[in-house]
C-alpha cells in the first residue's frame, strides 16, 4: 500500500450516543473510499466495525474499532466508538490520538445525555469538533430543532455548513453552505448532482452562508480582514478560516446525512479532507519532560499505544500513533515506561478484524502491531538510539459503580484472576482490586452496563459462571473515651501449661493527647496503621510484673485485634494503649499466653471505652438539568448525604454533597433512572465519620449473626 505523507493524513473520532449512526457511517465512510465492495448493515450484523460476538448478539458497540478509508488522494484513520457512557475510556483513548472528532447526533433525538457526555470529553482532551446530524431519512426527524438543541448547549459558534432540503422519507438533497449549491444524492451513496440552488432555498441559504463566513473569518486575523475588504471569502478561504476555527475550538461546523442510504457521505469525507486538520496543522505532542513532538518524519522515532485488544488467532494487539519519526518493521524500541527493548515484528493497518500487512508507518498515522513483551495501553516506544521521556497520557475517570465477584466453582478462581486482568489491559476504566480487609475480589466500573458486559465474556467465551455480590464497606472502628481492663489467659492439659495476665488501659489517639500520671512510661512505640490512623504502644511495667521478652508478644495480639476489631471485624484505628501490670508463671508461661491475654484484655477495654464505627465518607459532586434538582436532591438525603452547597455549570446545575459509600452502590443506575440518563457525577473519598446509632447497632446486629452462622 502506498505511504501517505503526514500532510495527507486525517484523523478522525466517531463519537456520540448509541444509535446516533458511528458504525454505519464508518461503514459508509469505507463503501466511499472503495475499501469495501459492498456495505454491511447493523441488522444484518456484517459491519466491518462491530465484528465481534458480543457486538453481533447486541448491534451495538462495546469497543472501539480501527478503520481506515481513502478519499481525495488522503488516507482517513477513521476510530469507531461505542455509544455508552459506562466504555468512556474507549472514547477518551480514541480523543487521545484523533485530530478531530465527528460527534453524530440522531435527528429525532438531537442532543442526548449521551451527548452530553462526549462533549465533555471532546472539552477535556481539547479535541476540535465537527458535529453530523444523522439519520434525516428518518419521518421524525427534526434538523431546525436539533439546530437550537445545539446551540443552546454547545453555543452560538455551532455553524450550519450544510441543511437538508427534503428531510424524513426520501431524503436525498442537501444544500451546502461552502460551494454554495445543491447537492442530490442516489440511494447507496456515491458523489452527488450538483445544481444552482433554487430561489426557493435561496434567502435561506444566503442568511446561513453569511453566519458561516462570518464565523469562519474570526478564526483568522488576515480572513477578518479580506471579510471587511470584500464582504465575503472564497471556497478555500472559508476551508481555512474552518480548518483554523477547529483547531482552537472557536467554530463547531455542522453537516448532514443519511449513514445508512449513503447521503452526504462523500461530502462529510471531502470536508475532512480539505476542512479538518492535518497533524502537521496542529501543536504536537509534549512528554513528560516538556519536549514536544511534532510530527516530523525525519526526528527519531517515538509512538503512544493508546489502545490494547486481545484478538483470536493474533493474541495482543497493540494500537499505536507515531508522533514523530517513521516506524518500520523489525525495528528495535525502547519502553520509556520500563526501558526494555521492544522489537517490531509486524505492523498492520487494520478494518476492524480486517488487517493488511505495511512496511512502515510515517509520523501522524495510526497503526498496530502484535508479540510485544511488555507493552500496556499509554506506553510509549522510542528509537533505541534516540531515546526520550514518554507521554502523558489522558485522565481517566474514578470508578462509578463497585461490586464483588466471584466463582460459582472455587476452582475457577484463578480462571477468573486472569480473565479479568486481561480485561483491565483492554479497558483500563476496568480495575480489578482484592480487598484484605473485606477478602473479596472486587470490580471497580463506570457503571452496571459495563458489568453486564463482563458476565457475558466470562459466561460466553470464558466459560465461567460467577456470583455477583454487594461490596463490604471498609468501616473502622475506634473509641471515645478511656478504658481499663484486664485478662488472665491459663491452660492446664499435662506437661508444660500456659499462663499469662495482662492489665491495660487505652485512650483514644488524639494530637498532644494526655499521658496518665498513676503509673509512669517505661517505652514507647508509635505504628502507623497501613489502613489508616495510629496505635500507640506503651510499656508501663515495672518491678518486673512482666518479663520484656513477652512484651512483643502482647504487642502482636492488640496487632491482631486492631486488624480485625471487636466490634464489626473492621480494621481498628487511633487507639493509645499502655500495659502497666500482669503476672507470668516461671514455668508455663509464654509468648502465646500472652498474645491471648493481651488480645482479649485489648477486646475487652475496647467495648467499654465507648466504641464507635467509622464510615468512609465521600465528596459527590452532581451534575443534573435544572428541573430535576427536587428529585436528585431528594434522593441523595435518602442516602443520608450531607448536602454542601449548590452552583451552576453551563446549562446544569451542580449540588456538592458528602454521602457515605455505603449509601452509594447503586448510586450510578439511580441517578441515571432518575434524570433519564442525563445526570452524572463523580466522586472522591474525604474522610471517615461516625455512623449515626441507629446503623451502628444495625452493622454490631449483623456482624453476630455472620459469627452465629459461622459457628
Amino acid at each position: 500500500m502506498k505511504v501517505y505523507e503526514t500532510k495527507e493524513i486525517r484523523n478522525i473520532a466517531l463519537i456520540g450516543g448509541a444509535k446516533s449512526g458511528k458504525t454505519t457511517m464508518a461503514e459508509s465512510m469505507l463503501f466511499e473510499g472503495k475499501v469495501i465492495n459492498r456495505k454491511g448493515t447493523v441488522d444484518d450484523h456484517n459491519t466491518t466495525s462491530d465484528y465481534r460476538p458480543i457486538e453481533i448478539e447486541r448491534e451495538n458497540s462495546v469497543h472501539s474499532s480501527l478503520l481506515y478509508t481513502f478519499y481525495n488522494e488522503h488516507k482517513i484513520n477513521i476510530i469507531d466508538n461505542p455509544g455508552f457512557s459506562d466504555f468512556v475510556g474507549e472514547t477518551i483513548a480514541a480523543l487521545d490520538v484523533a485530530d478531530t472528532a465527528l460527534m453524530m447526533i440522531n435527528s429525532q433525538s438531537g442532543v442526548e445525555a449521551t451527548t452530553e457526555t462526549a462533549w465533555k470529553q471532546t472539552v477535556d482532551s481539547d479535541c476540535p469538533v465537527a458535529f453530523v446530524v444523522n439519520q434525516l431519512d428518518h419521518h421524525g426527524a427534526k434538523f431546525n430543532d436539533t439546530i437550537t438543541a445545539l446551540k443552546d448547549y454547545f453555543g452560538d459558534k455551532v455553524t450550519v455548513v450544510q441543511y437538508p432540503v427534503n428531510s424524513g422519507e426520501g431524503f436525498d438533497t442537501i444544500i451546502d453552505l461552502i460551494l454554495m449549491k445543491q447537492l442530490k444524492f442516489k440511494d447507496g451513496g456515491g458523489e452527488p448532482e450538483i445544481s444552482d440552488i433554487p430561489d426557493s432555498e435561496k434567502d435561506k441559504a444566503d442568511d446561513l452562508h453569511l453566519t458561516l463566513i462570518e464565523n469562519a473569518a474570526e478564526g483568522d486575523e488576515g480572513l477578518m480582514e479580506k471579510y471587511f475588504e470584500t464582504d465575503t471569502l472564497t471556497i478555500e478561504e472559508m476551508r481555512e478560516g474552518l480548518r483554523l476555527g477547529l483547531i482552537t475550538r472557536s467554530i463547531f461546523p455542522v453537516l448532514c446525512s443519511s449513514a445508512k442510504h449513503g447521503i452526504g457521505v462523500s461530502r462529510i469525507l471531502d470536508f475532512v479532507t480539505k476542512s479538518c486538520p492535518s497533524p502537521l496543522d496542529l501543536t504536537g505532542r509534549a512528554d513528560s519532560e516538556g519536549e514536544i513532538s511534532k510530527y516530523n518524519a525525519a526526528d527519531s522515532t517515538k509512538a503512544f499505544v493508546f489502545k490494547t485488544s486481545i484478538e483470536h488467532h493474533l493474541g495482543e494487539v497493540s494500537y499505536f500513533k507515531v508522533f514523530a519519526g517513521e516506524l518500520k518493521e523489525g525495528q528495535d524500541l525502547i519502553n520509556a515506561r520500563n526501558g526494555n527493548k521492544e522489537r517490531i515484528s509486524q505492523l498492520f493497518i487494520l478494518n476492524g478484524k480486517n488487517r493488511e500487512k505495511v512496511d512502515k508507518v510515517i509520523a501522524g498515522d495510526i497503526a498496530a502491531t502484535i508479540k510485544l513483551k511488555d507493552v500496556k495501553t499509554a506506553d510509549t516506544l522510542v528509537d533505541a538510539k534516540g531515546g526520550g521521556a514518554g507521554f502523558v497520557s489522558a485522565a481517566l475517570p474514578d470508578p462509578l459503580y463497585i461490586v464483588a465477584i466471584k466463582p460459582v466453582n472455587s476452582s475457577d478462581d484463578e480462571k477468573l484472576g486472569s480473565v479479568l486482568t486481561e480485561m483491565h489491559k483492554t479497558d483500563p476504566t476496568i480495575i480489578v482490586e482484592f480487598s484484605r480487609e473485606a477478602k473479596q475480589l472486587q470490580l471497580k466500573l463506570q457503571g452496571e452496563f459495563a458489568l453486564n458486559t463482563i458476565k457475558w465474556y466470562l459466561k460466553n467465551e470464558h466459560k465461567i459462571d460467577i456470583e455477583i455480590l454487594p461490596i463490604k464497606i471498609p468501616y473502622r472502628e475506634t473509641i471515645t473515651k478511656i478504658a481499663n481492663a484486664d485478662y488472665r489467659h491459663k491452660k492446664q492439659s499435662g506437661g508444660s501449661g500456659q499462663f499469662g495476665e495482662v492489665h491495660l488501659r487505652i485512650q483514644p489517639f488524639v494530637e498532644d493527647y494526655k499521658k496518665p500520671t498513676d503509673f509512669p512510661v517505661r517505652g514507647v512505640e508509635e505504628h502507623d496503621m497501613p489502613w489508616g490512623g495510629k496505635l500507640i504502644f506503651h510499656n508501663c511495667i515495672v518491678g518486673g510484673a512482666i518479663d520484656a521478652r513477652f512484651l512483643p508478644a502482647i504487642m502482636k495480639g492488640l496487632m491482631e485485634r486492631m486488624n480485625e476489631g471487636p466490634l464489626t471485624g473492621s480494621y481498628a484505628r487511633d487507639i493509645v494503649v499502655y500495659v502497666y501490670d500482669g503476672k507470668m508463671h516461671p514455668v508455663d508461661s509464654n509468648e502465646i499466653s500472652f498474645k491471648l491475654a493481651g488480645r482479649h484484655a485489648f477486646s475487652t477495654a475496647f467495648k467499654n471505652a465507648g466504641p464507635k464505627i467509622m464510615e468512609p465518607v465521600y465528596d459527590v459532586k452532581v451534575s443534573m438539568p435544572e428541573d430535576m434538582m427536587g428529585s436528585v436532591m431528594t434522593d441523595l438525603n435518602g442516602r443520608r448525604a450531607m448536602i454542601m452547597g449548590m452552583g451552576a455549570e453551563g446549562k446544569n446545575q451542580i449540588i456538592n454533597a458528602k454521602v457515605p459509600l455505603a449509601e452509594m452502590g447503586n448510586y450510578v443506575t439511580g441517578l441515571s433512572s432518575i434524570t433519564s440518563g442525563r445526570g452524572t457525577f463523580s466522586m472522591k473519598f474525604d474522610q471517615y465519620q461516625q455512623v449515626p446509632s441507629d446503623v451502628q447497632k444495625q452493622l454490631l446486629k449483623e456482624y453476630q449473626e455472620s459469627l452465629e452462622e459461622e459457628d
